[in-house]
């Protein structure tokens, strides 16, 4: 039976984060027992020794590898768009897609480069959801098996996956999620987005209130992201649960994927252990939602596109810190003296 099929359909999502697994302590300390012998001094790659840490504790895999990693790419469309909080029109959705598939987004090229598979998942981007300043954008259900569609994305044997989404109007989505999950004000949370003037922006920070005061101080994770969310973040936080479950790694990109990683965090704030943050986005609010969830940021490139574009990058750094790791001589097998030879 499907999460959409049952009688409470969160209750099912609930359930799976319950039983997310720990990370794999035998992996982790056979990379640690590797490091050490590396023709190297101790800790002198610095993040890409941890890297090599967090890859083997969340796949299960003593001699951590990326074969097939995937970025995914979830795009959709918001009511909110018409409210004016965006500075370009919602036909850019389609018009995007379109220009996944051609191979002429930043994606696309950043994936090339790095050897990472592309898939741009479309969720009804001819068909917005409604207006969450007046509507629910989802109910249960939907919201549900969108979830169960973002999970569906690991199919296939992906040993890595990068978050990414497209959608007009989806700052101001992420923003409200955020809002409603970790309080402040619209201010505090609402960023210029696509570039939107003085008047865009404070459009965009009234769409904000208007859908969170909707909420009459709801705090339960899932009912804020079917409520005042959107279908890629939806689908996203589904894929992030399941991958927790199935031991795939994943890189989380910016300002709105990190929405959808907020909401498994407020279900569980160790839920997010097996992701690696990959950028600070150039949204501002992105800093103040990674410090509230603990979480540090691998890179700081003044990026703010989207597409998973900072989430591939990194894992190009991912991909050289596991190579890095594996394939290193061992001061053994070169020859090599030791510190305290």
């Amino acid at each position: 039976m499907s999460l959409a099929e049952t009688a409470l359909p969160f209750t099912d999502i609930r359930n799976l984060v319950k039983s997310f697994p720990g990370p794999d302590e035998a992996a982790l300390e056979a990379v640690r027992a590797r490091e050490a012998q590396l023709t190297k001094p101790a800790g002198s790659l610095g993040k890409l020794e941890s890297i090599s840490e967090w890859a083997a504790a969340w796949s299960g895999n003593a001699r951590p590898k990326v074969t097939r990693p995937l970025a995914a790419i979830f795009a959709t469309a918001h009511g909110v768009a018409d409210k004016g909080v965006s500075a370009f029109p919602s036909s850019v959705n389609r018009q995007m897609v379109e220009n996944f598939a051609a191979g002429g987004a930043a994606i696309n090229q950043i994936c090339r480069i790095n050897d990472i598979g592309l898939k741009v998942f479309d969720l009804a981007v001819d068909m917005p959801t409604p207006a969450i300043t007046e509507e629910d954008a989802m109910d249960e259900a939907n919201c549900a098996a969108t979830m169960a569609y973002g999970m569906e994305a690991l199919a296939g044997g992906i040993d890595m996956v990068c978050l990414g989404e497209m959608g007009i109007g989806n700052t101001t989505v992420a923003a409200a999620v955020y809002m409603a999950l970790f309080g402040g004000t619209a201010a505090e949370w609402v960023g210029r987005g696509t570039g939107v003037d003085d008047e865009g922006l404070a459009r965009k920070q009234a769409a904000v209130e208007m859908a969170v005061a909707r909420l009459n101080g709801e705090k339960d994770p899932l009912e804020i992201l079917r409520r005042v969310g959107g279908r890629e973040i939806a689908a996203m936080a589904g894929l992030i649960i399941a991958a927790r479950l199935q031991r795939v790694p994943v890189i989380v990109d910016g300002f709105v994927t990190t929405a959808a990683a907020a909401v498994v965090y407020a279900m569980d704030p160790a839920g997010l252990d097996h992701c690696l943050f990959a950028h600070v986005s150039a949204e501002a609010a992105h800093e103040r939602a990674l410090q509230i969830m603990g979480k540090t940021a691998l890179l700081n490139l003044g990026m703010r596109l989207g597409e998973g574009t900072g989430a591939a990058i990194a894992a190009g750094i991912v991909k050289a810190a596991l190579e890095a790791h594996n394939s290193m001589a061992t001061f053994a097998d070169a020859g090599v003296s030791g510190k305290d030879a």
